[in-house]
């Protein structure tokens, strides 16, 4: 997604958009390379020039990733973004909604591991005697199928 024309008058240099934007060179980079930046051009030395423009657009990144938005859902979102005359709400709304579901059942995968470790913690005495009989590792290695059985 490269700007152009009035955009790119005001360039400046990597190192400049990362304190404007408040993150890392690095983190510049790690967004070029996966599509959610890029720079104007370049200048005869070979340094990446960047219009003001784009610390707006990193904002958007950063605000994005901090609701969970993965990299490729960012592009998406970016995408939209670029062309929100063409997008409707119903477009953003729908990237948010399948976003909530997949939260949903992270929240549920949690919740089932976090019942799991309270069965093997529960059936630990947590005392001083040797490991050799410890109900935690015999239940770990007895396997998923023969611990689910013990859970239910």
């Amino acid at each position: 997604m490269v700007s152009n024309g009035s955009e790119c008058r005001r360039l400046v240099k990597i190192g400049t958009l990362a304190q404007l934007a408040g993150v890392s060179t690095d983190t510049l980079r790690f967004y070029e390379k996966n599509g959610l930046l890029a720079p104007c051009s370049r200048n005869a030395a070979g340094y990446r020039l960047y219009s003001a423009r784009e610390v707006q657009r990193i904002r958007f990144i950063l605000s994005a990733k901090s609701v969970g938005f993965t990299l490729k859902e960012i592009h998406e979102l970016l995408a939209l973004e670029v062309r929100r005359e063409q997008a409707s709400c119903e477009d953003v709304k729908q990237l948010v909604d399948e976003k909530i579901s997949v939260v949903r059942q992270r929240i549920a995968e949690l919740q089932r591991i976090q019942g799991s470790l309270q069965i093997l913690s529960d059936a630990c005495c947590g005392g001083d005697e040797p490991a050799s009989h410890c109900t935690i590792l015999e239940a770990l290695n007895a396997g998923p199928d023969e611990r689910l059985a013990t859970e239910e």
